[in-house]
């Protein structure tokens, strides 16, 4: 006989797979769009109104989408331990403090346009297609799309002519390179 998940069940992994997204630094439309739905059907399952969580094939697709895993999000669901909470000692990251940084043109459209205000963690390292923030050896700053790279080389995509421009900058040029956190609508 089937087992049935109640109302809490299916919200309580939803907020597991939500904190997973969060704890990525994605959107619910990046995730969504990783995933190929919508930032609706995300937000969804993020609620509990889709139920079809439960199920492994859909965990597999969505934690997928989060370079995750189901084990991933199992973890995050797991009810915290007796004796594990801290007790009001605040989290200090060392990597420093978030910087933000308005976006001055359209080079990034649509990921990000003039208004736009992109939060970035300087030393925190982007994931593959999320937002950084180049700091050149010259000082000045870049905001691309992170691609990939190497001992050599960093890929990333944006810059004058959008989103399909390619540019590989050599990592003797760079001074560091930041995850963007958030991106802040105007």
């Amino acid at each position: 006989m089937p087992r049935f998940q109640s109302d809490s069940d299916v919200r309580r992994l939803g907020e597991a797979l939500a904190a997973l997204r969060r704890d990525r630094a994605l959107s619910q439309a990046e995730a969504g769009r990783r995933a190929g739905m919508t930032s609706q059907g995300w937000g969804l399952y993020e609620t509990g109104k889709r139920s079809g969580l439960f199920r492994p094939d859909v965990q597999r697709r969505l934690t997928a989408a989060l370079d995750a895993t189901p084990a991933d999000l199992a973890l995050f669901e797991a009810p915290a331990l007796p004796g594990m909470a801290s007790e009001g000692r605040p989290f200090v990251h060392a990597a420093g403090p978030i910087r933000r940084l308005p976006l001055s043109n359209d080079d990034l459209a649509p990921w990000g346009v003039s208004g736009v205000v992109v939060e970035y963690e300087p030393g925190r390292w982007p994931r593959r297609d999320q937002g950084c923030v180049i700091e050149m050896a010259d000082g000045a700053l870049r905001v691309r799309v992170y691609e990939q790279a190497d001992a050599e080389t960093l890929t990333v995509r944006g810059g004058p002519g959008g989103l399909g421009t390619r540019e590989r900058i050599a990592r003797s040029d760079t001074r560091i390179v930041s995850a963007v956190t958030a991106r802040l609508e105007p």
